[in-house]
């Protein structure tokens, strides 16, 4: 019995480590500083699928979705009642679909369906899980699973969940269906409910610059940054509305590079897609 005491009592230590591991990796995380993060999950991944879970996570954000699908796949195992283990597995295999070899790629955008499928289905309040489930449909063929009448059917249930983002998912399907005055206006309602969020307003913006109305584009460009004038996203936002427009290309770059010396974080563009707008801006691929 001493025996098996003093036994436990030695492994106190590697049984603790876990959380508080998993609770630094996380900070690191929210830094952005995913290959540390990573460091400080390597001697806790063995039976705790919170440490896998993030560790697919900080794979998923440094584009290698092969080794993000590995870790979702070990959380989802150890755990499979979490729906958020289930969603970022889909957002990874669809990643994967969208990056690996296009022979292969059916296979994989069908599991990200799946995933989104399942993840909705556990739990239909994950805005996040329903908005991706959502995309997935209006952009997916039908031998794929996708199609407008799905993406139409979940549209109440994102009411249910934002209202500004029930117009916005609107305003997508408007726009495939070459509804354009109706997208224009969902967008703008949008941006009305959600008068706090800068996104909304380029998400107008955008819009406009892509119906060549550029003056008016302009004119939320400078809402937005009257709004929340020291967000990083507004520079990469504001960038992307100028690539979008083909104008202000060399300003465009610039505000770009800002992007990229900012702090920045999980829920912000990534520092690839800021560096695959920037060689647009700079003329390349």
């Amino acid at each position: 019995m001493i025996k098996v005491i003093l036994v436990a009592v030695s492994l106190m230590p590697a049984l603790w480590a876990g959380p508080a591991e998993v609770t630094r990796a996380a900070e690191y995380y929210q830094r952005t500083l995913y290959r540390e993060a990573l460091q400080v999950l390597q001697p806790v991944l063995g039976s705790d699928p919170a440490a896998y879970a993030l560790a697919g996570k900080c794979e998923y954000m440094l584009g290698d979705f092969k080794r993000a699908i590995d870790f979702f796949e070990k959380a989802v195992q150890l755990n499979g009642f979490n729906a958020d283990h289930y969603h970022w597995l889909g957002r990874a295999y669809g990643r994967r679909a969208e990056s690996g070899n296009p022979l292969i790629a059916p296979h994989y955008a069908s599991k990200a369906r799946q995933m989104f499928e399942r993840a909705v289905e556990m739990n239909p309040k994950n805005g996040e899980a329903v908005n991706d489930l959502f995309n997935y449909y209006l952009e997916a063929p039908g031998f794929l699973g996708g199609g407008l009448n799905k993406a139409q059917a979940l549209l109440e249930r994102i009411k249910a969940n934002d209202p500004a983002e029930y117009y916005y998912a609107t305003a997508q399907l408007a726009q495939k269906r070459q509804e354009f005055h109706s997208a224009e206006q969902h967008l703008k309602r949008a941006a009305e409910l959600a008068p706090r969020q800068i996104g909304r307003l380029f998400d107008v913006a955008k819009f406009l610059a892509r119906q060549g109305r550029l003056m008016e584009s302009e004119s939320f460009i400078t809402k937005a940054e009257k709004l929340d004038p020291q967000n990083p996203k507004l520079l990469f936002d504001k960038a992307e509305t100028y690539i979008i427009a083909r104008k202000n290309l060399p300003a465009a770059a610039r505000l770009l590079e800002q992007y990229l010396q900012s702090e920045l974080k999980p829920d912000m563009p990534s520092r690839a897609e800021a560096e695959k707008l920037l060689r647009q801006a700079r003329g390349g691929a």
